[in-house]
């Protein structure tokens, strides 16, 4: 299951293409670190491309981010920074984070969409998916205007990805300071922007107080990762996972280093290299490298024991959370080149019994995968969540109107052009969407909203959303018709649990 769990952490993100937003008049805002110039869009105040950290290059490479260097006289903040390094297409089609475009090692932006009058307004802080090899706060679904449209200051972080991103080498623990974190530099960067924010949203007109912090697929990884983080505390208020699994094993530090030392000497490094070395490396070529396992990593400082053994114990933040899945989460599948029966093939007996009602062996397979790598721990998560702070479990099902005839469900990441209400600004979906998917995107995103605002998702539009409890079972179903469903598929679901319970508490995932 090693493997299967790997796919998961490589989630896609597949909504959209890079983009920009139409520019109009300058704006000006004070930061820490000088003045920057954006640009005053339609409702909102948008400064794109802001650096939050110093460039993790040369020496700073795998290292924890340091401080962004001041400037004097007025920083352009008018254009898109480049992504991080990832491998993007040479036909300049999106890659599978949704992103074509540059990239840099120098890629720790932010970019901001903030009311044109705002005081003390509720922040929400982006990290997005795409396996953390792959993606940017640029792509184009990710528009946040709407957002400030509806009086949210909306900062998207870029963050390092791939084998510069989540990598461990016998040779940086030997060069790393005492008590330094190491191997979860995507991660660091993380929790860097997010300082960035505490620091810097004021002048934005945005509340350092309240900061929601969402994310999807491997961005929700990570956000349940940073909620066992002792640092990540005090760094936001409540959260949303979107389609970010909860039984996902991290890697230890051990294997982190087996991984790293193959892929240092596949990338030309001798198995002697010194850190020095390492830092020399190419950063095309070490990401370009195939099979890289990206993620977090036990390294027992930044995260001191694996994820979900912090949830099942307790000890994980307990704050305000929505988590959630989509129902074709299986699209995934054919991505990551899972054949139905050796999938099937992984589970106990009694299990696949479970899902034979589902129809054929595709069908399945297909209904196993969603629930065990998203749906059943999302219902998880929530449960453990409910103990301590109150939670909200949602079911994307809604397939856009134009695209009912071609696919069996909602795929994995096709629920972020309703949560930010962006379907306008995507080119593909822009042709086709209809009043139904307008409608859906406003209900969708007015919950975030609500519950960035007052920490309840309740929301003109839909019925009351009940707060997640195991004895009464309920979530909101967003799909044709967006209602409150009570124990479902239960039957299937617990049975997951039983099973992945059992190996939790024996230390395994």
């Amino acid at each position: 299951m090693r493997r299967a769990w790997a796919a998961l952490a490589a989630a896609i993100s597949l909504a959209g293409m890079t983009g920009a937003a139409a520019q109009d008049q300058p704006v000006k805002a004070r930061i820490d670190s000088g003045v920057i110039v954006g640009r005053a869009s339609g409702e909102a105040q948008v400064f794109k491309g802001v650096p939050f950290a110093a460039p993790p290059v040369g020496d700073l490479r795998w290292r924890p981010p340091q401080p962004v260097a001041a400037w004097s006289g007025e920083k352009d903040a008018g254009q898109f920074g480049p992504a991080c390094m990832q491998p993007v297409r040479l036909d300049g089609r999106i890659n599978g984070g949704g992103y074509a475009g540059p990239v840099s090692e120098d890629c720790l932006t932010v970019n901001v969409y903030a009311p044109k009058v705002a005081h003390k307004a509720p922040v929400m802080v982006w990290i997005y998916g795409g396996s953390n090899a792959y993606g940017a706060n640029s792509v184009a679904s990710y528009e946040g205007s709407a957002f400030a449209r509806d009086g949210i200051v909306l900062v998207e972080l870029n963050y390092r990805l791939g084998p510069l991103g989540f990598f461990a080498h016998p040779a940086l623990a030997k060069d790393a300071k005492p008590g330094e974190a190491m191997a979860n530099y995507g991660l660091m960067d993380q929790l860097a922007g997010l300082q960035w924010v505490i620091r810097n949203v004021a002048a934005f007109g945005g509340d350092p107080g309240n900061v929601t912090v969402f994310g999807e697929s491997a961005g929700g990884i990570d956000i349940l990762a940073l909620l066992t983080a002792p640092s990540a505390k005090g760094l936001f208020q409540k959260a949303i996972v979107e389609s970010g699994g909860g039984w996902f094993p991290a890697a230890s530090m051990s294997e982190a280093e087996a991984e790293g030392r193959s892929l240092a000497q596949k990338a030309g490094a001798s198995p002697t290299a010194s850190a020095a070395d390492l830092r020399a490396l190419p950063a095309a070529t070490l990401v370009a490298l195939p099979g890289i396992r990206s993620g977090p990593v036990v390294d027992g400082k930044l995260l001191p024991q694996q994820p979900a053994q912090a949830f099942a114990k307790g000890e994980a933040l307990r704050l305000p959370l929505i988590i959630g899945s989509n129902s074709y989460e299986a699209s995934l599948m054919r991505a990551f080149q899972l054949q139905p029966a050796a999938f099937m093939a992984n589970f106990p007996a009694p299990i696949r019994t479970a899902y034979a009602d589902q129809g054929d062996g595709e069908a399945q397979a297909s209904a196993l995968f969603t629930d065990e790598f998203m749906g059943g721990p999302a219902r998880w998560i929530a449960a453990k969540n409910a103990e301590g702070a109150r939670s909200w479990l949602y079911y994307f099902s809604y397939v856009r109107v134009a695209q009912r005839a071609n696919l069996p469900g909602a795929n994995h990441a096709s629920e972020i052009p309703y949560v930010f209400d962006s379907q306008d600004k995507i080119p593909v979906y822009s042709r086709e969407i209809t009043d139904p998917d307008r409608t859906l995107a406003k209900i969708m995103h007015a919950c975030w909203v609500a519950f960035a605002k007052a920490g309840a998702p309740q929301c003109q539009g839909a019925p009351a959303w009940p707060a997640y409890k195991p004895n009464s079972d309920e979530l909101m179903e967003f799909g044709q018709a967006v209602k409150v469903d009570q124990h479902f598929r239960k039957d299937k679901l617990d049975l997951l649990d039983q099973a992945e319970r059992a190996k939790l508490a024996t230390g395994g995932s």
